[in-house]
């Protein structure tokens, strides 16, 4: 009997551990192996419509801002019809059109509010735009948050995207990279599946 155990089952204990083993490691290898690949990045493409987050403004000195024309666009008209009078810390804005105007020499000059102006009603044709658990509404190139009742300017933040820029945007270099500029607002353009798009890469400090 002990010759016969140790012929036969023995021999057949271990070939059942050894099948056993293997079959474990072949299923731990099967569990953790996994194939990363990376694909290379472009700095003036995207293909997703979710910008990377940022909680932060990138903010660029005018000193090392080159506008590519010697003198920035004014566009100024010698009347406003309709116009609506907005004060904000002593300065006079002149709402008409979609725009806002400021009085100078006889004529109105076309201008963005400043940061923390504030109205009581969105301008018309408003663009709203989503970006980090914000809502911005773009009005030709301003951006506005509802804040207590009340519209008020703001500075996006990087990375949030913008389909079209206002007519009277610059082209300025930086480092000897071309951007977009429009109220102090850098824009850089991109791609958002297969549309053009801008998206705002940091704000100028003025000095």
């Amino acid at each position: 009997m002990k010759a016969f155990i140790k012929v036969y089952i023995l021999p057949a204990l271990f070939l059942v551990a050894l099948t056993t083993q293997v079959s474990a490691q072949s299923r731990r290898s099967t569990t953790t192996t996994r194939t990363v690949t990376k694909t290379p990045t472009k700095t003036t493409t995207r293909t997703t419509t979710t910008p990377k987050k940022s909680t932060t403004t990138k903010r660029i000195t005018s000193k090392n801002v080159t506008y590519k024309k010697p003198t920035k666009k004014v566009v100024s008209v010698r009347n406003v019809p309709n116009r609506t009078v907005v004060s904000h810390r002593g300065q006079n804005y002149y709402y008409s059109n979609n725009k806002y105007y400021t009085q100078s020499r006889g004529r109105y000059i076309v201008i963005a509010p400043k940061i923390g102006f504030r109205v009581s009603i969105l301008p018309s044709h408003y663009k709203r735009i989503r970006f980090n658990n914000y809502n911005y509404y773009n009005v030709n190139g301003t951006f506005y948050i509802h804040t207590n009742n009340q519209y008020e300017v703001v500075e996006p933040e990087v990375g949030t995207i913008v389909y079209e820029l206002p007519d009277d945007y610059e082209k300025v270099v930086i480092d000897g990279q071309t951007y977009y500029e429009y109220a102090n607002i850098l824009y850089e353009k991109v791609q958002v599946n297969d549309t053009r798009a801008y998206e705002v890469v940091g704000i100028i400090d003025m000095e």
